[in-house]
């Protein structure tokens, strides 16, 4: 390890010299109070920048034990050491200047979502902290500027440091408010299973948002009241005595008039298996966190995927028990999806009939007597819900605005009036008793089969490097094969999907080998991450990328989703 003296000298030295000199920075330097390493450095001020990491020891940054005693504590507190960073490094972004990306400083972009982020770790044995960071190194043209360099890593870094990294210099009531703030979410989404429910939204939520493309609450928004029958009251460890609508486990129909709310609660009980920043609005909304968004998604990849339950006897013979295509229809996708779910261990299913295929999901009497049982070779969802409930124990939340049919089977229907929640359950059923039943098969379904074994992709046989790219929220490509996870809507940030392209790369290298399953991949995949966090998925310190935390669904989505992937 060298000195900060060192590494000034050494930027003097090549000052004004070509870009690719930057190169002789690599390496650590302490500085007062901490370790600067230079992990990466870009080969010029167009490319993407360089990545930077500062290591405090956890005498020096002083976080009090107790902030971070359990895990749920702990990310709550890096997380917010990530924004205070950010906003810190925001207030000296491109006072160096030069050409390209001369001058950025930049950590990861955090939502409303406390994710676990490779952008700050702090070890729960040595208090030991690492902030990863980028930045832009400065230049003229494509000739070195080290003085403006030396700003960032002398001037600018240390403040950012000094007041987002050491105890004694921040707020610690404030930090103190999070963590218990993370320990209430874990209090509640423990008690679901507890008092039989699979989600709870507070009395006072505010759950619509500022608009389309905002995930902040909408300003003077509606705030949410739970109907008396559904009303569940908590004592939280820090907060104390809350209340709000607690869904329980089984089947609940939420009905209501366009615009009145319905998708704006599905969404927050989407989002409900993340935990929750301040001032969200939802920050007691909380949802079993296996819970799984399911919805038509035509076009995608399904391999070697067990459809039976849903859809039997094709007229083109083909296999549904070993069901594969390049170009899904609306109906056998959504029912790819469910079957994935539950080869996954959700325990809850989401499911909006606006984003739902007709066909798949219910079939009037009229149709029933129009086209018999054996002209149909799709068993629509509302003859297997209450089977998957029964027999398997996943529940479903269905949004529904346009069909009364599964009045007959809910155990509680939920009407949005102008965003506030009613109870109908006995109004409905009342109703509904004018109209048929849709009837049900009479033999139960045959448990999927979910004996998949990947095999090694010979594309990548003894290639030492996996090209990998993560294109937003939309997707990743692996070399030149792109995984498409634009409709697996629980995804909300972009450093999910490049830790997903690292499971992907980890495996292809590592795991594949057509006798493992992907349940035992995906469990192999957990146990690393376990172990070594998302780091461990990298082949070295100096190339971990940020990355934020996925849920075990997510990876099962990513592998059935992989085109490239060989059954």
């Amino acid at each position: 390890m060298q000195t900060s003296t060192e590494l000034r000298n050494l930027l003097s030295r090549i000052d004004h010299r070509s870009y690719p000199a930057y190169k002789d920075t690599r390496g650590m330097y302490q500085f007062p109070g901490y370790v600067l390493s230079i992990d990466h450095v870009q080969g010029d001020p167009f490319a993407s920048p360089s990545k930077v990491s500062v290591h405090v020891k956890g005498k020096t940054a002083g976080f009090p034990r107790e902030l971070y005693k359990d895990t749920h504590q702990r990310i709550a507190l890096q997380d917010e050491l990530t924004r205070q960073f950010g906003r810190r490094a925001e207030q000296f972004a491109f006072k160096a200047k030069g050409s390209g990306k001369s001058g950025l400083i930049s950590v990861s972009r955090c939502g409303q979502e406390v994710l676990e982020r490779t952008a700050c770790t702090l070890d729960p044995a040595s208090g030991d902290l690492i902030l990863r960071m980028e930045v832009g190194f400065p230049a003229n043209g494509r000739t070195i500027n080290a003085r403006e360099l030396e700003k960032i890593l002398f001037d600018f870094v240390p403040e950012c440091v000094k007041h987002a990294l050491m105890y004694k210099n921040m707020d610690a009531g404030r930090l103190r408010s999070i963590v218990d703030l993370a320990e209430d979410q874990q209090y509640i989404r423990e008690m679901l299973p507890q008092l039989g429910l699979c989600a709870f939204v507070a009395d006072g939520s505010v759950l619509p948002r500022e608009s389309g493309v905002s995930s902040r609450p909408m300003k003077g928004g509606v705030k949410f009241v739970s109907p008396e029958e559904q009303r569940v009251t908590l004592d939280l460890p820090h907060k104390g005595r809350i209340t709000g609508m607690g869904i329980r486990k089984g089947i609940t129909l939420i009905v209501g008039g366009g615009y009145h709310g319905k998708s704006t609660l599905l969404k927050a009980l989407e989002l409900g298996v993340y935990n929750h920043i301040a001032g969200d609005g939802r920050e007691y909304v909380i949802t079993d966190d296996t819970a799984m968004k399911i919805r038509a998604e035509d076009g995608r990849s399904i391999k070697n995927t067990d459809i039976s339950m849903f859809i039997n006897d094709l007229p083109n013979g083909k296999d549904t028990i070993h069901f594969s295509t390049e170009d899904a229809s609306g109906s056998t996708s959504q029912a790819a999806n469910v079957i994935e779910a539950v080869e996954a261990g959700s325990s809850l299913l989401l499911i909006d009939e606006d984003t739902s295929a007709t066909n798949f999901m219910i079939r009037d009497e009229l149709m029933q007597r129009v086209i018999h049982r054996d002209m149909e070779p799709i068993t629509p969802f509302i003859e297997r819900i209450r089977e998957l409930y029964e027999e398997y124990g996943i529940s479903t939340v269905i949004v529904a605005g346009s069909s009364g049919a599964y009045f007959h089977i809910a155990d509680a229907i939920i009407q949005m009036d102008r965003y506030m929640p009613k109870d109908i359950t006995t109004y409905a059923k009342k109703e509904a008793e004018a109209y048929p039943a849709i009837s049900v098969p009479e033999q139960p379904a045959r448990e999927p089969d979910f004996r998949r074994c990947p095999r090694p992709n010979p594309a990548f046989k003894g290639s030492d490097r996996i090209k990998m790219k993560t294109m937003g929220r939309d997707g990743i490509m692996i070399n030149k094969e792109t995984i498409d996870l634009r409709y697996v809507e629980q995804l909300t940030d972009s450093e999910q999907l490049t830790a997903l392209g690292y499971c992907m790369r980890y495996a292809q290298k590592r795991l594949l080998d057509g006798r493992k399953s992907i349940r035992q991949i995906v469990d192999e995949l957990e146990k690393v991450i376990g172990k070594e966090s998302l780091a461990g998925l990298c082949e070295s310190s100096s190339s971990i990328s940020c990355m934020a935390m996925p849920r075990k669904q997510e990876i099962f989505a990513c592998f059935n989703r992989y085109r490239g992937l060989k059954l």
